[in-house]
Order: C-alpha cells, then sequence, then structure tokens
C-alpha cells in the first residue's frame, strides 16, 4: 500500500468519527451507517463493544431518538449541565470562543483552510476531526501531528474521561475511544475499558 494510500485511508476514518460526533439525524444514521460501523469496530477487535451497541439500538422503541436525547444531553443542553461539551475552549479556556478557538482557527488558516461563515466555533470536535482528514489527505503529516499535540490532544483528554464517565448509550463511549485512538501519540490498540 502507497504512502498516499494509507492517508486516504487515515482521512476516511477520520471523517468517518466525525460524522459519528454529528447530531443523529435519519438521512445519514441508518442501516447502511451501522453496518460499515460495526465491520470497523469488528476489524480493530472490539466485538463485544459492538455487539452491546447492536443490542441497544436493536432493543429500542425508537433507536435514533434513544441516540438523539444522548446527544442532547452529552454534548448540548444535559441538567443540571453539559457533560462533555465537544469544543476545546471549553476546557482550556473555560469559556466559549475563548483564545483557543482563535488559535485553533489561526491554524487552520495558515494551512490553507478557513471556516464556512456559518459553521460552528472552529474548535468543535467535528470541525477538529475534519481539519485532520484534510491534513491527512493532503499527506502533511507534520501539520497532522502539530495540530494533534498543540490543538487536540490538550482539550480531548478531558471531554474523552467527560464522555466514558457520563455516557449512558455505548455508542457515544465507543465513539470516543475510537478517537482516542486515531489521534494518540502510540497505536496501542484499541482498548474500551480504559478511561
Amino acid at each position: 500500500m502507497s504512502p498516499a494510500d494509507t492517508s486516504q485511508d487515515i482521512s476516511r476514518v477520520y471523517r468517518f468519527l466525525a460524522q459519528c460526533m454529528e447530531y443523529p439525524d435519519s438521512e445519514w444514521m441508518h442501516d447502511d451507517f451501522f453496518n460499515v460501523f460495526y465491520n470497523f469496530i469488528g476489524t480493530l477487535g472490539a466485538t463485544d463493544e459492538g455487539v452491546e451497541i447492536k443490542r441497544a439500538i436493536d432493543g429500542a422503541k425508537d433507536a435514533l431518538e434513544d441516540l438523539q436525547v444522548e446527544y442532547t444531553r452529552l454534548f448540548i443542553n444535559g441538567v443540571p449541565h453539559v457533560i462533555a461539551p465537544p469544543f476545546g475552549s471549553v476546557y482550556i479556556d473555560q469559556s466559549l470562543q475563548g483564545t483557543f478557538a482563535g488559535n485553533t482557527l489561526a491554524f487552520y488558516r495558515e494551512k490553507g483552510f478557513d471556516m464556512e461563515k456559518h459553521a460552528d466555533l472552529p474548535d468543535h470536535l467535528v470541525h477538529e476531526l475534519e481539519f485532520l482528514a484534510l491534513l491527512a489527505e493532503e499527506q502533511d503529516h507534520a501539520g497532522e501531528e502539530e495540530f494533534l499535540q498543540k490543538l487536540f490532544r490538550p482539550w480531548f483528554r478531558k471531554f474523552h474521561i467527560r464522555v466514558i464517565d457520563g455516557a449512558h448509550h455505548p455508542f457515544y463511549r465507543v465513539v470516543v475511544q475510537l478517537i482516542d485512538l486515531f489521534t494518540k501519540e502510540e497505536k496501542d490498540g484499541f482498548q474500551p475499558n480504559e478511561a
């Protein structure tokens, strides 16, 4: 496999993980999505986790609604507080759209990318994963590693722990484990029970 093929594969993984962290919508979160998801985690040796998620999905009266409720509770509007806001500045600056968000946007621009006019904040997890996908596509491995080290890993560790501790649905616990796996300095393998 060529370096370009490997970069494209990594890019697709980042994009898939970004999709997993979007608000659940029937336009993309359907049987085909879950088939890809189960196959993906199965190739990583996470068969038990796949079975747990499938059981939760198949056993739900309305699986999509369950995931929407869980997404909202974890990432948008939980009571008494949002469990795991998906913005780096919340963890680094203790506020939305702080200096950290500006630094993130500056890094995007330094690499030749910008945000769409009405996009969410630049340090949202989905945008950061999409940006990593773009860097992987361009085979900018140094830029990818610099971004991970300076602007992703410092806050993602805290976010990761909050999701692991606060998630009721296994889907989001597994997704953050996957993101952790693919953004670590050392690829130690999938460790679903690590927090």
